[in-house]
C-alpha cells in the first residue's frame, strides 16, 4: 500500500474547516460524516482506499474559487475528483485533505455547430457530449471504455484516449480551451474556440496534469462530423505474437484505422460471455479494426488489411455487415474490463505504451512474467498506438497476492520503458506509478516538473502525494523566499 503522511494539526482542525466550508457552500454540500464519506474512499483503483477528511461539492465556478481560496489561506490540501473512474489512484482522497467533488458542475453551456465546438462543465460525461450533438450529425471523438460514466473534467486531468484515439487523437488533441481555478482562487482562461494561441502552451500543461496545477471548471472541446460510413473487422490469430505482427505491418503500410484493438483468448471468452458480440472462440488473439470515411476508401483499406492478415497467419477475417453488428463488435471490447471482473475476484489494470514494432516481443515477455509471478494476465489494449492494458488477475483475500500483482505490474511498466516506451498512455500516474517515475525520468527531469508545479501551487496543496515520488519544496529548487528574516512555512519538513 502506497501510504501518505498525515498532518495531525490539520486533523485537529477538522470541525473548524467543515464549519468554514459550510459558510461558503450550502450545508448539504459539505460531507464530514464517516459513513457518508465511504463512497469517496477510492477511485477505480480499488486496491487502495483512504476516506477523505471532508468532501465539498461546489455547484459553480465561484464556489470552487471560494473553497480553494479558503484552503489556500488555511493550508488545507485539496483533491479534485470527477466521477472517480481513475485507474491510477489519482482521485483517492487524503485523511487530512478536502476532496472537491465536481459532479454538480454538469451542464453543457454552449453548442457551437458553426465552429464545431462544445463548451461543457467538468461534470458532464464523455458520452453526454456526443449525445448532445448527435441529432446534428456530430460527435466527440475520444471514447474511453468508461465513457458512459467518466467526465470530461477527469478526461482532461488524465489526457484520456479510447478505442478511436489512433486516428482522432487523445483528449489533448480535442480540447481547445479550459477555465481553470488556481489554488489561490484566481480564475483564468486558457485557449478557447479558436486555433492555438501564441506564447507558452499552458493549455498543454493543464491537460494531463492530474489535478496538480488547478481545478478545471469549464472545457471547450472540438466536435467532429460523423463519418459517412464505418465498418469494423474481426481478425482471429493463432497467437498474440502473430496478431502483434499484423498490427505492426498495418501501421508500417501507412494504413490508419479509426481504431485498432486487440484481445487475447481469455479476454475474448470473457467478453463474449458478457456481451455476446459474435467473437470467434477458437482463436488465441482477436484484432478489431475499424475503417471510416467514403465507401471506396473503406473497401480499399479492408482489401489491404485482409492481405496483411493472411500474410501473418490469420485464421479468420470478416467485416461487419450492418451498423448494428459494428456496434456489437465494439460493445464486446468496451465491456472487456467488467467482463474480466466476472472471472476473477480482483484484477489489477496496467497502462503502459510501447513502440508498435515491439508488440510481439513484449507480449511474449509478459507471458514469461506471468509464469514467474504465478498470476494469470489477460491482455486487452489499443494495439494501433501501442497502449497496453494487461489485466493481472489475483485474489485480494489471499495473503501476499496483491503485493505479487503490484510487483508483476511494476515489471511490466519497467519493460515498457526498457523497449523505448513510457509508463502510461492514458490512465495517468496517480499513486500507482508514482514510485516508478525515476525509471523513466532523471532527477533533472523530475526537478523541472516540480518547478512547474511550484509555479502554479507553491504550497503543494493540490493533490499532494500523487505523481512525484519524493516531492521537493520550492525552496530546494531555488525559489526560497525569505521576508524580513522569516522563511515562509518554516514548519514544513524540507528534505
Amino acid at each position: 500500500m502506497k501510504t501518505m503522511s498525515v498532518d495531525r494539526e490539520t486533523l485537529e482542525r477538522r470541525g473548524e474547516i467543515a464549519a468554514a466550508l459550510r459558510r461558503i457552500l450550502p450545508a448539504a454540500s459539505v460531507i464530514d460524516d464517516p459513513v457518508a464519506l465511504a463512497p469517496y474512499e477510492t477511485d477505480a483503483l480499488t486496491a487502495y482506499r483512504q476516506p477523505p477528511m471532508i468532501v465539498a461539492l461546489p455547484a459553480s465556478t465561484a464556489e470552487v474559487a471560494a473553497v480553494l481560496r479558503y484552503c489556500h489561506e488555511h493550508n488545507v490540501k485539496i483533491v479534485p475528483r470527477g466521477a472517480g473512474t481513475s485507474l491510477s489512484g489519482g482521485a483517492i482522497g487524503l485523511a487530512d485533505g478536502v476532496t472537491l467533488g465536481l459532479a454538480k458542475l454538469n451542464r453543457i453551456l454552449k453548442i457551437d455547430l458553426v465552429n464545431r465546438c462544445v463548451v461543457a462543465q467538468p461534470g458532464v460525461t464523455n458520452l453526454g457530449i456526443s449525445n448532445a450533438v448527435a441529432a446534428n450529425g456530430f460527435y466527440y471523438a475520444p471514447d474511453p471504455s468508461s465513457q458512459l460514466a467518466c467526465t470530461i473534467g477527469g478526461n482532461v486531468a488524465e489526457n484520456s484516449g479510447g478505442v478511436h484515439c489512433l486516428k482522432y487523437g487523445l483528449t489533448t488533441n480535442n480540447v481547445l480551451g479550459v477555465e481553470v481555478v488556481l489554488m489561490t482562487g484566481e480564475i483564468v482562461r486558457l485557449g478557447g474556440a479558436h486555433l492555438d494561441a501564441e506564447g507558452y502552451d499552458l493549455l498543454g500543461a493543464i491537460v494531463g496534469s492530474e489535478g496538480l496545477l488547478g481545478v478545471v471548471t469549464e472545457v471547450t472541446v472540438r466536435i467532429l462530423p460523423k463519418p459517412a460510413h464505418a465498418r469494423a473487422m474481426l481478425i482471429g490469430f493463432p497467437s498474440v505474437e502473430a496478431a502483434g505482427e499484423c498490427v505492426a505491418r498495418i501501421i508500417a503500410e501507412g494504413i490508419v484505422p479509426a481504431g485498432m484493438e486487440m484481445m487475447d483468448r481469455a479476454c475474448i471468452h470473457a467478453a463474449e460471455a458478457f456481451v455476446h458480440a459474435g467473437y470467434p472462440l477458437d482463436v488465441e488473439a482477436l484484432l478489431i479494426a475499424e475503417l471510416d470515411g467514403p465507401v471506396v476508401e473503406i473497401e480499399r483499406g479492408i482489401t489491404r488489411i485482409e492481405a496483411i492478415a493472411q500474410a501473418t497467419g490469420a485464421l479468420c477475417c470478416y467485416g461487419s455487415g450492418s451498423e448494428e453488428e459494428r456496434l456489437r463488435f465494439w460493445a464486446g471490447r468496451k465491456a472487456a474490463f467488467p467482463a474480466v471482473a466476472c472471472i476473477t475476484p480482483d484484477y489489477y489494470c496496467m497502462d503502459g505504451t510501447i513502440p508498435r514494432r515491439r508488440l510481439p516481443d513484449v507480449l511474449r515477455r509478459i507471458g514469461e512474467m506471468s509464469r514467474h509471478h504465478g498470476l494469470q494476465v489477460v491482455n486487452v489494449f489499443h494495439a494501433g498506438d501501442g497502449n497496453l492494458h494487461p489485466l493481472i488477475l489475483f485474489d485480494a483475500n489471499k495473503p501476499g497476492e496483491l503485493e505479487s500483482a503490484e510487483r508483476f505490474g511494476d515489471d511490466i511498466l519497467r519493460l515498457c520503458v526498457e523497449v523505448g516506451g513510457v509508463l502510461t498512455g492514458e490512465h495517468g500516474v496517480g499513486i500507482e506509478k508514482r514510485d516508478l517515475m525515476p525509471v523513466m525520468f532523471s532527477e533533472i527531469d523530475l526537478d523541472q516538473q516540480v518547478r512547474l508545479k511550484c509555479a502554479f501551487d507553491e504550497k503543494h496543496l493540490l493533490n499532494p502525494g500523487k505523481v512525484f515520488p519524493n516531492l521537493k519544496r520550492c525552496a530546494e529548487l531555488g525559489r526560497m523566499h525569505v521576508h524580513r528574516g522569516q522563511m515562509r512555512f518554516a514548519d514544513l519538513p524540507r528534505f
